[in-house]
């Protein structure tokens, strides 16, 4: 630089900024982390919401099934279904107790 040219102002202004004023900007730094943080957990915060909510709709969608399957096992295993199966489907019939053989193995 020669003695006629004179320096910038946008040069002065930053090197007077850099110099003079350290402690507004390292609070302004530290600012801009601090909302960019707040920013990142709140997004963050609001995924895991959204994430329980449709877990607990899928639990209970999950606990309504498994009612209709305890209540269909109910109704197919029901004493008398088995037993009106058996004797339409399969002809079976109650034994005469005079007709029972028991067989018993005896073991050495």
């Amino acid at each position: 630089m020669t003695s006629h040219e004179q320096p910038s102002l946008i040069k002065v202004i930053t090197v007077d900024f850099i110099h003079s004023a350290k402690i507004p900007l390292i609070l302004l730094v530290m600012i801009l982390i601090s909302a960019m943080l707040v920013v990142t957990t709140t997004y963050r915060t609001r995924s895991l919401t959204a994430e329980r909510e449709r877990l607990i709709l899928e639990r209970d969608a999950l606990d309504i099934e498994w009612r209709n399957l305890i209540l269909e096992e109910n109704a197919l295993g029901a004493h008398n279904r088995v037993e009106r199966i058996a004797s339409e489907k399969l002809k079976m019939q109650q034994v005469n107790p005079l007709q029972e053989n028991i067989v018993i193995k005896k073991y050495f």
